[in-house]
């Protein structure tokens, strides 16, 4: 109900604000963190491991390199015969290469100046080349000559020693030849070929080999699993994280908020989830406070119709009463004074509905129309402006003192109940006043804030009364003052629109120079609107 209570509070600031497709909140940031870490500690995982990989192989590349100058080196000082044309000793150079090879860690092959092979590691340790026979084909696969079930070959014998020869070829030339290519059972092979020369004479070759390098790739997978179980255990974990900070405490509070529409509670208490500094305390707050509020509304609502069923009772009494009254009394004065008495009691009642339902739409009036620039001083000139237009001689007149500056003075907020404020307060100091003194509305601006004074020259207010006035259906008239002339709904609902426009009204006595009462002061204080 509108004037049962406040129709707007002041809006709690709000703690982050920010382009709302980025994660600019405490939960958002989180929620991101937590799902890039798992990724995160796989990339930096095989980055690393790549980079191992790679210095591995540079490595193995390189060591073969200074074996192979070694084994190059002492070939040619060692096995070279003939002059002026030296010439390779093979049977010589074969014994020397048994000696300075190690058939363990790789296989080194010696080539003459032709490319015939003179001696291999594999001849001199007896090992035996073996490798797995395919699978056994079926009796249909037999028939037809080919696999049902196709599937990747390795590089034969003689693709192989094509890539040998053609690595052979190359040093042949004098140029050194490094680099990875695949063995006979498919296994990744590191080979180097390093030329044998005496002076400028190539007198063959010695080509080192090392198979062992899907050995060391099957390590650094091995080495990687660690990094994957981590990831894996990194994304369980943001998961039931996420779910025990996100998930559940939004269902509890939708749980919570079932129970206050089933139960028809009136407050939600969340004390746990209240005290949290993120999102999920943010709503559980915000759902505290607007249950709260409907509580308070709720509360407002019943103590507005208990007060509106009172003062409708009296005026029905006092009907009730002179009706059948009416019929009893026979003198033609008495008579006309029941009438007077019905006629009053039914202003009374029409004057009450009409407040009450006025008091009941400003919620929706003020939730309906957006706030904007409003010109106070020119509002409240056109107010002044229609009481002077439909003045009578000897009425309480009304004078505008505006203000002193060049400038308007805006506020932000809603022209029509704006100029309910000033009506109400001009209507009611009026009805203080006796005829043919002046009301007074005066504006002011200061420290950002426009002050409206609303002066009349009646009997004042008690002193004790100066905040009771506000209350819904108070009213205190002076004596002589028409009964039932007014509902004591108008200062109740000037303060409420003052109060949603973030301002205040209040009431004060003015004094005459001997420190008597000489009339009364509304005092209406909103914000100014930023320039």
């Amino acid at each position: 109900m509108a004037s049962a209570t406040d129709t707007a509070s002041p809006e709690r600031p709000t703690r982050r604000k920010g382009f709302t497709g980025l994660p600019g909140s405490r939960l958002g940031r989180l929620i991101l963190a937590l799902n890039l870490l798992g990724l995160a500690i796989l990339i930096s995982g095989a980055l690393v491991l790549n980079e191992l990989r790679r210095g591995l192989v540079n490595a193995r590349i390189d060591s073969l390199n200074t074996q192979g100058e070694l084994i190059a080196s002492i070939l040619n000082q060692a096995a070279t015969v003939g002059e002026p044309e030296p010439q390779m000793d093979s049977a010589l150079a074969t014994e020397l290469l048994q000696t300075l090879s190690n058939p363990k860690a790789q296989r080194a092959r010696l080539f003459d100046a032709r490319g015939r092979l003179v001696a291999d590691s594999d001849w001199m340790t007896d090992v035996v080349v073996s490798r797995a026979l395919p699978p056994a084909k079926g009796r249909e696969e037999r028939r037809l000559g080919f696999d049902l079930m196709p599937h990747a070959t390795p590089p034969s014998a003689r693709e192989v020693q094509v890539e040998l020869a053609r690595e052979v070829r190359q040093a042949l030339k004098g140029e050194r030849y490094a680099g990875m290519r695949r063995g006979e059972g498919g296994a990744r092979v590191v080979s180097v070929s390093i030329p044998i020369r005496h002076v400028r004479a190539v007198l063959g070759v010695v080509t080192l080999e090392a198979s062992d390098v899907d050995a060391i790739i099957a390590r650094e997978r091995a080495a990687l699993v660690p990094f994957i179980l981590i990831a894996i255990l990194v994304t369980l974990a943001s998961s039931l994280l996420l779910n025990s900070l996100v998930a559940q405490p939004v269902l509890r509070l939708a749980r919570a908020a079932d129970r206050v529409r089933q139960n028809r509670a009136r407050a939600i208490s969340l004390p746990d989830l209240a005290g949290r500094d993120d999102e999920v305390g943010d709503l559980a707050r915000s759902l505290e406070e607007m249950t709260l509020a409907l509580n308070e509304r709720m509360g407002a609502i019943e103590s507005f119709a208990a007060d509106v069923a009172h003062e409708i009772r009296n005026p029905l009494t006092s009907l009730r009463s002179a009706v059948e009254t009416l019929d009893l009394v026979s003198d033609a004065p008495a008579r006309e004074r029941l009438l007077g008495i019905l006629k009053n009691d039914v202003q009374r009642l029409d004057r009450l509905v009409t407040d009450i339902s006025n008091a009941s739409r400003l919620d929706a009036e003020l939730s309906r129309d957006e706030p904007r620039l409003v010109d106070l001083g020119r509002l409240i000139g056109d107010i002044v402006g229609l009481y002077q237009a439909t003045a009578k001689p000897g009425d309480v007149s009304v004078s505008f003192t505006p203000h002193g500056g060049m400038e308007a003075v805006t506020v932000m907020g809603r022209e029509g109940p704006l100029g309910q404020i000033i009506r109400n307060l001009i209507d009611n100091a009026r009805s203080f006043s006796p005829p043919g003194e002046v009301v007074t509305v005066g504006l002011q601006r200061s420290r950002g804030e426009a002050t409206v004074f609303v002066t009349d020259n009646g009997p004042g207010i008690p002193p004790e009364n100066l905040e009771t006035v506000f209350q819904r259906f108070y009213t205190s008239r002076p004596r002589g003052a028409a009964f039932g002339g007014n509902s004591g709904l108008g200062l109740s609902i000037a303060r409420q629109i003052a109060e949603a426009h973030g301002g205040s009204l209040t009431a004060t006595n003015r004094t005459d120079a001997d420190g008597r009462i000489a009339g009364a002061v509304f005092i209406l204080i909103l914000p100014e609107a930023p320039g």
